[in-house]
């Protein structure tokens, strides 16, 4: 139906295709399809979407006041594998034109705190979809297992306890840890070892000095084996613009290749929207 990287004008697919002109999540009445669409004007209300890697794209959902819910485009979402609908993923370029990105596939979800266009603190949810015919290398550790697609998923909504606590606690954060999770390919950034049970999903730089935004930005989050995240969580290790690891004065001084620490360790898969965080920790570990 839609090329790779093909640009078209959005109302021509509604011309043929059907779906509201306006929304980001558009189901078709006349076909079963449902067309998504991204872009950074949504941020404005609190949306942010991308590549997560070459095969996993996280999508968040529609709303733009209040706590999001499985109504409207959502429910169309949640509901599409067994309601036999095909999802199509576009971007926004330049105006009232799109790029195809992909076919793609639910194959998980979950909440994250956001805000909404009034900058009011609200339970979003957020999308993870694969590739159509390229399978996700990820087990959650925590109970997760991949949607039946013979029923629909179902993920518990956080209590008003919860909510009220989410600017100042870590609940919530399900979407974000499976988001740097899938953005690392599961395996850790230094070694590659894979066995999730033992890998730590870390903000770069802490929770506690970054904002609210810096705080799920999935960009400044690293997976790492425990004695690299113990290291780095305590600024005795950083990392430079080109991945390679830096030591600081205190490790020096110490037997640190009794840990298994180098000093010609490289992080592999960094991207240039890590290195401002980076800059930051590499700042606070004195390297």
């Amino acid at each position: 139906m839609f090329r790779p990287n093909q640009e078209i004008k959005r109302s021509t697919i509604h011309d043929h295709y059907g779906g509201s002109r306006q929304s980001g999540i558009s189901p078709s009445a006349q076909y079963p399809y449902i067309f998504i669409f991204s872009g950074k004007t949504g941020e404005q209300y609190g949306y942010h979407d991308e590549w997560l890697n070459d095969s996993v794209f996280h999508y968040t959902g529609e709303g733009k006041v209040g706590d999001m819910s499985f109504a409207r485009g959502n429910l169309a979402l949640r509901d599409h594998l067994i309601n036999g609908k095909r999802v199509f993923l576009f971007k926004s370029t330049r105006k009232t034109f799109v790029e195809f990105q992909a076919e793609v596939q639910l194959f998980d979800i979950d909440y994250f705190q956001g805000f909404d266009e009034g900058g009011d603190l609200r339970v979003a949810i957020k999308f993870f979809f694969n590739r159509i015919g390229e399978e996700v290398a990820y087990v959650n550790s925590n109970g997760y297992q991949p949607l039946d697609i013979d029923k629909a998923p179902v993920i518990s909504v956080p209590t008003v306890t919860e909510r009220s606590g989410l600017v100042t606690s870590r609940v919530g954060q399900g979407a974000y840890r499976k988001g740097i999770i899938h953005r690392w390919e599961n395996r850790c950034a230094v070694t590659g070892y894979n066995y999730n049970k033992v890998l730590i999903a870390s903000h770069i730089v802490p929770w506690r000095d970054a904002t609210d935004k810096e705080r799920m930005d999935v960009n400044n989050g690293i997976l790492l084996s425990p004695t690299y995240d113990a290291l780095f969580d305590k600024h005795l290790i950083s990392f430079g613009d080109e991945g390679e690891i830096l030591l600081s004065d205190q490790l020096k001084l110490t037997p640190h290749a009794k840990l298994g620490v180098s000093g010609n360790e490289r992080i592999v898969g960094l991207r240039d929207e890590n290195l401002e965080y980076l800059v930051r920790h590499r700042h606070d570990a004195r390297v």
